[in-house]
C-alpha cells in the first residue's frame, strides 16, 4: 500500500495499564469471536492515526475503525466504527455494519451516551462527502448533524457542554473552522482566512493552527461562538523577516456548463505593475482537491513567485470545498469540464491581470494534475511553451490494472477496466501523443505504487520517441511524494530551471 508491500501482518490495537509496578500484559483489542486478531490494521494503512480510535469518557471502552476486508481490500471503502471492552473480554462490536460505505474517526460525547463519528453514504468513493453522524449508545439509534451542510468535514472536537462540534472543511478556496451546532445543525465559520490543520478546544476559547498564501502555520485563538481572533504563536517570524512574498488574490468566472469557478493568482515577489510576467499554470492532483488558501510544503506557489513568476491556480470541476455535486462531476469526465475550466480560467486571468503575458507560460500538475499536464499535451498542444508532470498518468488503462487502489480507479471509470474500456480510452492522454510537441519535463518515484513508475517512464518515451524537447528525474527512494529535504530541493531547482529555460526569465531579486 502507498510504497511498501504487504509482509503478512497487521497493526492492531491493544490496551495496556499502568501501575506502580510497571506496565502490565498489553490485551488485544481488534479481536473477532473467536479471540483471533482482525484481518484489519488498526489504524489503517497508510496514512492512518490516533485519529482512528478513541477510549470512552469512563477509560472502560474502545471505540475504533477497522476494514475487514480480506482479499477485496484493493477495491473496498468499507471501513466500520467497532466497540470493545478495555478489559479485553468478548469479541469487537461492529456498530456500522448497515453501512458498506466509510465509517471512522469515532468520538464520544462528554457524558458517553453519544458516539459521533464520519461516514460516506457510497461503496468505493474515497471522495463522497463526510456526514456527521450521531448514535445514541443505549438505543443504536442514529441521526445525521447538519444534513444540509453540503460540506465534507474533517476530524470532530466537541465543547464541554456537548452542544458544539467544532471541524474544518474545504470551503470555497479557504479551510476554516466550522462550530456546527449539534441540535439544529446551523454552521458558522469563526476562524477568518486560510487552511486550518488543527483544532483544540477548552471552557472559553478555540485554539487552531492557521496558514495562508503568505505565512506558513501558527497558532490562533477565538472565542467559543467565533469573534476575535488572537495569534498566539510566531515561529518562523525570524526566517520570514526578509522574505518578499507575492500577493495572492482569488477571483471566479463562468467555467463548464457556465458553472462558477474560482481561482487564485499569486503575483511575482517584487510585483512592478509595468511589467509583464510568465505564468507557473499549477493544477492540483486529486483530482478531489483543492490548492485553495494554504502554505503547502510541495506544491507552494510563492516558489514560483520568488523566481519571477506569477501563479494561477484554478478551482476546476471536481475539486472540493464547492458542494458535493460539484466534486462529483470530475468523475467519468477527466479531461472533458476540467480541460474547458483551465483553458477558460487562464484566459479569464489573461483578460483580468494585464500584466500576465500568455505567450510565456508552462503548465504544472503531480499526480492528476500530472495526467491533465499529458492530456494537455495531446488535447491543448498550443496552450504553453512547456509541461512539467510529476507522478502522472500516461495510460489510464495501464494504470487501472496496475495502481494499489482499485476503487479510485474503478469508481472513477464507472466500474471495472475490462467492462468500461470506452470510458477509460475516451480521455486516455497515451490515444493523443501523435498531437504532442511541447516541451516536457517528467517526474517520478520509483517507489509510487500509487500511480506507478512506469507511467512516467512512458510518458518519457513518448517525448523522446516524438521529437519533443523532454528531460526525466527520477527518485529511487521517494514515493507519490517527494519528502526527503535535500530531493525536495532538487525537484525545485529542476522544475525552476526548466521553466527559467523555456519562458526566459530571471528570478526577482
Amino acid at each position: 500500500h502507498w510504497d511498501t508491500w504487504a509482509n503478512g501482518t497487521r497493526a492492531q490495537l491493544f490496551a495496556a495499564e499502568f501501575t506502580d509496578a510497571g506496565l502490565t500484559a498489553a490485551r488485544l483489542i481488534s479481536r473477532c469471536a473467536d479471540g483471533k486478531p482482525m484481518d484489519a490494521d488498526v489504524p489503517s494503512k497508510p496514512h492512518g492515526d490516533d485519529s482512528e480510535f478513541t477510549f470512552s469518557p469512563d477509560s472502560r471502552t474502545l471505540y475504533f475503525a477497522a476494514r475487514i476486508a480480506g482479499v477485496t481490500e484493493p477495491w473496498s471503502t468499507n471501513f466500520d466504527v467497532y466497540q470493545s471492552t478495555v478489559s479485553g473480554s468478548g469479541a469487537a462490536v461492529n456498530l456500522t455494519p448497515e453501512n458498506l460505505a466509510w465509517d471512522a474517526f469515532p468520538t464520544p460525547s462528554e457524558d458517553g451516551k453519544k458516539l459521533y463519528y464520519r461516514a460516506m453514504t457510497r461503496a468505493s468513493f474515497e471522495a463522497d462527502r463526510f456526514r456527521i453522524m450521531e448514535r445514541t449508545l443505549s438505543t443504536g439509534t442514529t441521526r445525521e448533524v447538519a444534513p444540509n451542510w453540503d460540506r465534507s468535514p474533517d476530524g470532530l472536537i466537541l465543547s464541554n457542554d456537548g452542544k458544539t462540534i467544532y471541524t474544518s472543511a474545504d470551503n470555497l478556496g479557504q479551510h476554516p473552522v466550522f462550530a456546527i451546532n449539534i441540535a439544529t445543525g446551523k454552521t458558522r465559520e469563526i476562524s477568518g482566512a486560510g487552511t486550518v490543520s488543527g483544532i483544540a478546544v477548552d471552557k472559553n476559547r478555540v485554539v487552531f493552527v492557521r496558514d495562508d498564501l503568505t505565512a506558513p502555520a501558527d497558532l490562533y485563538a477565538t472565542g467559543l461562538n467565533g469573534g476575535a481572533i488572537s495569534r498566539i504563536s510566531a515561529v518562523n517570524s525570524a526566517q520570514l523577516a526578509n522574505i518578499n512574498f507575492g500577493a495572492p488574490e482569488q477571483f471566479s468566472f463562468p467555467g463548464a456548463n457556465g458553472d462558477t469557478v474560482f481561482a487564485w493568482l499569486v503575483k511575482p515577489a517584487g510585483f512592478d505593475a509595468s511589467r509583464k510576467y510568465p505564468i507557473a499554470f499549477l493544477i492540483h492532483g486529486g483530482p478531489q482537491g483543492s490548492f485553495g488558501n494554504h502554505f503547502h510544503y510541495r506544491w507552494n506557489p510563492q516558489t514560483y513567485a520568488g523566481q519571477g513568476f506569477a501563479a494561477v491556480m484554478v478551482d476546476f470541476h471536481g475539486s472540493t470545498g464547492y458542494g458535493q455535486k460539484f466534486t462529483d462531476s470530475i468523475s467519468g469526465d477527466w479531461g472533458g469540464k476540467p480541460l474547458v475550466d483551465l483553458q477558460k480560467g487562464l484566459s479569464t486571468a489573461l483578460t483580468k491581470y494585464a500584466f500576465l503575458d500568455g505567450d510565456r507560460a508552462c503548465a504544472l500538475g503531480g499526480s492528476y494534475g500530472g495526467y491533465m499536464t499529458n492530456w494537455i499535451a495531446g488535447a491543448w498542444p498550443d496552450g504553453f511553451k512547456c509541461l512539467v508532470t510529476h507522478a502522472g498518468i500516461f495510460d489510464k488503462r495501464f494504470m487501472a490494472y496496475s495502481t494499489e487502489e482499485l476503487w479510485f480507479d474503478e469508481w472513477e471509470n464507472g466500474g471495472v477496466a475490462w467492462e468500461h474500456s470506452s470510458d477509460i480510452e475516451k480521455d486516455n492522454p497515451v490515444t493523443r501523443v501523435q498531437n504532442w510537441k511541447t516541451p516536457m519535463l517528467v517526474i517520478h518515484g520509483m517507489n509510487d505504487f500509487r500511480v506507478p513508475f512506469e507511467q512516467g517512464v512512458s510518458a518519457f518515451t513518448a517525448a523522446q520517441r516524438k521529437g519533443v524537447a523532454s528531460k526525466f528525474l527520477w527518485y529511487p527512494d521517494e514515493n507519490h511524494w517527494i519528502l526527503k529535504p535535500e530531493n525536495s530541493l532538487q525537484w525545485h531547482n529542476t522544475v525552476n530551471a526548466w521553466l527559467h529555460l523555456h519562458l526566459d526569465v530571471m528570478p526577482a531579486k
